[in-house]
């Protein structure tokens, strides 16, 4: 049944981005706990492989994979006409990137959803949209002096889907590049819904945490580049490396688990009537932190998992220039109001930051060390 007491009747849906970190979790829950059907597009099936094989699984046939990359495919709008709901997963969403490819960052968040937005338009299908956290960008609260007494007021500085400004840097500020594109195609998405009766659901995640996010580079990733910093923490303390706190770890932040998250958006999918026409932020703030706090606590968690005792250094600072290039920019705060979530599907976070932490930092520990065990057993050639 769903939240209005009606049946929930099976449907099939079209999720772009299913091989990733939140397609992946996903997938799992509606394949265990649901009798719908998943047309999983991805350029990348590896997270879900246990998913795909083998044909004897409870499942079977009621989850494809469609290798294709949106960006020149002209079998998407088929797969969409397919199905009852899209869902569009597919973004670049790692910070370092921001400023590096602001191009490829603009294009795979803006330009690269137009046609799933057209074709979901054009054809009567609903849309579930995964935005960010960050197109609220700088709160009000950080542009007023540092003795206000407002500053303590969370109408300052807690965010609200429907009341918060989205506050963003100067160009120059290649970083907010992200977040700009992410708030146009919201825009978009919404002037659709306004003028032409799209039915469509914008999911803000604000830091989805646990097994299979990002990567550690070069296990389960490339060997170059930044990941988000909860999984830089975990490649660092894997690796028994100091834990790099860019400007000093001041930024705070909230984490939801993964988990829980999955919770809201299987609640958004089967109750489109209190879904339809919003935007939900997804956290959780009773796990916020300061980046430098969330440092030393992922510290106790890992010796505790790992059995490894702690570096005599166990953070160090660095410089934003230096961590992420010219042009980086940060938010101060970034705490959700869930009023609307919890009004519209009852919904509210369960797991405490140490639980996510100990069971991300449990299956990153195990997978490094599986990664591990395989070189080493790889032939070397004489």
């Amino acid at each position: 049944m769903d939240l209005d007491g009606r049946p929930i009747k099976p449907i099939t849906m079209c999720m772009i981005g299913a091989g990733g970190f939140i397609g992946s979790h996903l997938c799992e829950k509606l394949m265990s706990e649901t009798p719908h059907k998943v047309l999983a597009l991805d350029v990348y099936n590896d997270k879900i492989k246990h998913l795909l094989e083998p044909d004897s699984l409870p499942w079977a046939g009621r989850i494809q994979f469609h290798r294709l990359n949106i960006k020149h495919d002209s079998r998407l709008e088929g797969l969409i006409k397919m199905a009852d709901l899209t869902i569009n997963l597919a973004a670049i969403c790692t910070p370092a990137d921001y400023n590096t490819r602001p191009l490829d960052t603009i294009y795979s968040n803006f330009i690269d959803a137009l046609p799933v937005v057209k074709y979901c338009s054009e054809n009567n299908k609903r849309l579930i949209h995964f935005s960010t956290c960050e197109v609220y960008g700088k709160t009000i609260q950080s542009f007023l002096p540092k003795d206000s007494p407002l500053r303590q007021d969370p109408a300052y500085y807690v965010l609200k889907e429907d009341v918060s400004p989205c506050i963003f840097g100067s160009i120059e500020k290649q970083r907010w590049s992200y977040a700009c594109a992410k708030q146009l195609i919201e825009r978009l998405i919404y002037a659709e819904g306004a003028e032409n009766g799209l039915e469509f659901t914008i999911v803000r995640p604000f830091n989805w945490i646990g097994p299979r996010m990002d990567f550690i580079p070069g296990i389960d990733g490339p060997s170059e580049g930044v990941p988000r910093v909860l999984a830089c923490f975990s490649n660092n303390l894997l690796r028994r490396e100091p834990l790099k706190l860019v400007d000093g770890g001041q930024s705070q932040r909230t984490f939801v688990y993964i988990k829980d998250a999955i919770e809201a958006v299987l609640l958004m999918i089967e109750n489109p009537g209190r879904a339809n026409g919003h935007i939900f932020n997804v956290g959780n703030p009773n796990n916020e932190v300061t980046v430098r706090q969330l440092a030393e606590m992922m510290t106790k968690v890992y010796t505790k998992v790992s059995g490894e005792s702690a570096l005599e250094t166990p953070t160090i600072d660095v410089s934003s220039k230096e961590f992420y290039g010219e042009g980086y920019d940060d938010s101060d705060k970034r705490i959700p109001d869930m009023t609307i979530i919890n009004k519209q599907l009852g919904w509210n976070p369960k797991t405490s930051l140490w639980d996510l932490l100990e069971s991300t930092l449990t299956y990153q520990h195990r997978t490094y060390a599986e990664a591990i065990k395989k070189s080493m057993a790889k032939p070397t050639s004489s």
